[in-house]
């Protein structure tokens, strides 16, 4: 009897025990490259590189095995079963499977230990499969002990190889791992070898002339391993080289195809999702297939420049690619590469805002700028043509009622009328607020621009008809032909608006056609405007003061400042004429301060139980800095505030009227007085009455005027003074001119009054010729006629 151990120290070829050593060491190092490599594959490609793996090292451990055995020199021959050997690679092949499956793409101790065991199981099964196919006059014998404290050590050796791989990185996780991984081997092979006794046997003497001679393992074994190892590092790195290359290919933004000879050889992922196709259904075909030119044409490659293209399957003609070529060398031959991006979102984004930009954002009409570029259009394309200026009428009332939504949404229902009324060559646009232009074209007589002004006219009032909606508008056109009216942009506009403003002064509701005569009276209208902002500058504007009297004794208790203006060369113009315009055009704000601080300054210097009564306009009302104004008036001015008496209509609480009584009670904190003008026309309401405690109520004198012979007129006069006794008011009648208004007055118990019978406005009220005439003096002239 004889060990193998011995054998091996004693008899061995050297050369083979140290090709068993350098496959043993190849194998491991092939093992855990091809595992890393494994690591950063997909799950797909994972369970390829793990059979790889599985594959390489169950083959490099039988081969370490078999070089090993075959370096016995022994006087006993020995030869090997085929097919219990390839039964020992196979099972080592799939114990290492199973060992890699177990480790994981993160390796945790647990997991180390479970692949460590599968392993070691695996080395320990191949190599007794592979004692099992010697072919010898002798029977194997093994000691089971020293069996046992192998496997206990390779699998201990295959543990740390696995945790130094889970754990190092760089060189160190593969030279550290296959060290152990040799050692597990080593200690395992040579143990269970120490452990195997081979006992001659004569009756087994014939068994290797039935046997094949061993010669054929050596270079099978070499061969294979060798070419196994170099396949795996080989594979492994071009893998990777490969895997990455194609990777950065599908991560660019671009689809990209590369083309030989007309045909396409090569597409990256991008561009099969562009086409919404397999790659094996483009590689083949030729660009043309799949492209046509951006007009339509047969698409041909752009040569070292970009050009535009569509996708020719697409009918979306937003969906526009950009297509550049390149020329490189691939797979050794000249090719070109077509980088392919796609357009759609950036030309959608830009055709956006270009949109955007011509468009009002709120009603999707053409905006200011569009329509000036349209208006210049069609006036050099010198084709006659209308154009329509629109301004709604209420629509401000429905917007400070309803709130600011309430106003868009109307507004977007007027851009829906429009749109349905007009032409498709027509243009309507939206330039501000509720103003509208129109340009309607092919206009060939003036009633073409009639027909389309009704057409408008008649939708709006069935859309919005008052009666059964309460935030209905109207509509006011202004119409101006061209060439007739004029012959540029800004005459057209500005000869729209004059007969807008026409319409406007015509009832509102109705369309009006310029003419010279509405040219003129605009002119005249544009200059007023003009010299009026410019009037407080010149000192063209001036103050009188009429006398507001006791009824009864024609005593003298406060003066209304009245505003006049002396212009160079109108003359005197009457505040009924300029007053609205002031309000219209802004200018009534620092006109009205120019009053309230002249008034305050005049009455100053007046005795110290005689008043002044301001008129402030319901404009003045809605700029928020109104008491600080009358604050800082009566500061510079030194006047009592409990001598200022302010005049508001109720006019004033019907855009805000929270901001209204919130301004008129910081004002009455002050001391000032504040009375309501003109009670009894337009919006007069008991609960405005109710909701600001007023210090005084003037009836207009629109009733006194007709109280004489108006027993209408009486009554509402005498309503009026009931109601102001009520409220314990006093009241002021305005207007009175004879001596009979002034006895009806008295004696329906009217305690105040103004008018031409008690004195004329005067610029300086306290001069002799100014002081109104007193009781007798007046009923003395009276009776003298």
């Amino acid at each position: 009897m004889f060990s193998v151990l011995e054998c091996v120290v004693y008899q061995h070829d050297l050369r083979f025990v140290l090709i068993a050593a350098l496959v043993c060491i190849l194998g491991n190092i092939s093992l855990f490259v091809v595992l890393g490599r494994s690591t950063h594959c997909v799950d797909a490609r994972r369970r390829h590189w793990l059979m790889v793996a599985a594959v390489a090292e169950g083959v490099g451990v039988w081969a370490t095995h078999f070089v090993a055995m075959l370096a016995y020199r022994g006087s006993m021959p020995i030869r090997f079963d085929v097919g219990l050997t390839i039964l020992s690679v196979t099972i080592a092949i799939g114990f290492f499977w199973c060992s890699f499956r177990l480790l994981g793409k993160a390796p945790s101790a647990a997991r180390c230990a479970a692949a460590a065991t599968g392993a070691a199981v695996g080395v320990a099964a191949m190599h007794f499969t592979g004692m099992a196919s010697i072919i010898a006059p002798a029977r194997v014998t093994y000691d089971l002990a020293p069996i046992l404290v192998s496997l206990l050590l390779s699998g201990l050796c295959f543990f740390a190889a696995f945790l130094a791989f889970a754990k190092t990185r760089g060189w160190t996780k593969v030279a550290l791992p296959a060290g152990f991984a040799v050692l597990a081997i080593v200690v395992l092979h040579f143990t269970a070898m120490s452990a195997t006794t081979l006992v001659p046997d004569p009756t087994r003497g014939d068994i290797l002339g039935t046997a094949s001679s061993r010669d054929w393992l050596v270079p099978a074994i070499v061969i294979a391993n060798v070419a196994l190892v170099a396949l795996a590092l080989t594979g492994s790195l071009v893998d990777r080289w490969l895997t990455d290359a194609h990777g950065l290919a599908d991560a660019t933004l671009e689809a990209l195809a590369i083309t030989h000879d007309g045909r396409i050889i090569e597409v990256n992922a991008r561009l099969c999702a562009l086409l919404g196709v397999s790659s094996g259904a483009i590689v083949g075909s030729t660009p043309s297939d799949w492209f046509v030119a951006g007009d339509g044409g047969s698409f041909e490659a752009p040569d070292g420049h970009s050009a535009e293209a569509r996708v020719r399957s697409s009918f979306d003609e937003d969906h526009i690619l950009e297509i550049a070529t390149q020329t490189i060398e691939y797979r050794g031959r000249s090719c070109q590469v077509l980088a392919i991006r796609d357009l759609t979102d950036r030309k959608r984004a830009q055709r956006a805002i270009e949109h955007l930009a011509s468009h009002d954002a709120l009603t999707d009409l053409s905006n200011r700028a569009h329509f000036a570029r349209a208006l210049d259009a069609a006036i050099d394309a010198k084709a006659p043509f209308a154009l329509l200026a629109l301004d709604l009428d209420r629509f401000k009332a429905v917007n400070d009622i309803f709130g600011h939504g309430a106003g868009d949404e109307i507004l977007c229902r007027i851009a829906d009328i429009l749109r349905s009324v007009v032409r498709a060559d027509d243009i309507v646009a939206r330039i501000g607020g509720d103003e509208f232009l129109v340009i309607q074209t092919g206009v060939s007589e003036p009633d073409d621009a009639r027909k389309l002004s009704a057409r408008i006219l008649d939708t709006l009032a069935i859309e919005m008809d008052v009666a059964r909606d309460p935030m209905a508008v109207g509509v006011s056109i202004g119409v101006a032909l061209f060439p007739e009216d004029g012959t540029n942009a800004e005459v057209l506009q500005r000869n729209a608006d004059t007969a807008l403003y026409r319409a406007k002064n015509n009832g509102r509701g109705n369309a009006a056609f310029f003419d010279q005569e509405m040219d003129e009276l605009a002119q005249e209208r544009r200059a007023l405007e003009h010299d009026l902002r410019h009037a407080i500058a010149r000192d063209q504007l001036y103050v009188v003061y009429q006398p507001l009297v006791a009824t009864a004794f024609a005593s003298v208790i406060g003066y209304e400042a009245l505003l006049r203006w002396n212009h160079p060369e109108r003359g005197e113009i009457a505040p009924d004429d300029f007053i609205p315009v002031a309000e219209e055009i802004g200018a009534i704000v620092a006109i009205g301060e120019w009053v309230l601080r002249e008034a305050c300054r005049a009455a100053a210097g007046w005795p110290k139980n005689v008043s002044v009564a301001v008129n402030v306009s319901t404009i003045q009302f809605q700029v928020p800095n109104l008491p600080a104004v009358v604050r800082d008036a009566l500061s510079q001015s030194g006047l009592e505030a409990h001598r200022l008496e302010l005049e508001i209509t109720e006019t004033a609480f019907l855009r805000n009227k929270h901001s209204a009584l919130k301004a008129l009670h910081e004002i009455r904190a002050l001391g000032v007085r504040i009375a309501m003008d003109d009670f009894g026309t337009g919006y007069s309401s008991l609960s405005n009455l109710k909701a600001f405690p007023f210090d005084k109520i003037k009836i207009d004198k629109s009733f006194v005027a007709s109280i004489s012979d108006d027993e209408a007129a009486r009554s509402i006069v005498r309503a009026i003074i009931g109601l102001g006794r009520s409220f314990n008011m006093p009241i002021v009648a305005e207007g009175v001119e004879t001596q009979e208004q002034r006895q009806m007055l008295l004696d329906e118990g009217c305690p105040q009054a103004q008018g031409y019978y008690f004195g004329r406005p005067a610029a300086d009220p306290f001069q002799a010729e100014a002081w109104p005439l007193d009781l007798p003096e007046m009923e003395k002239r009276d009776a003298e006629g």
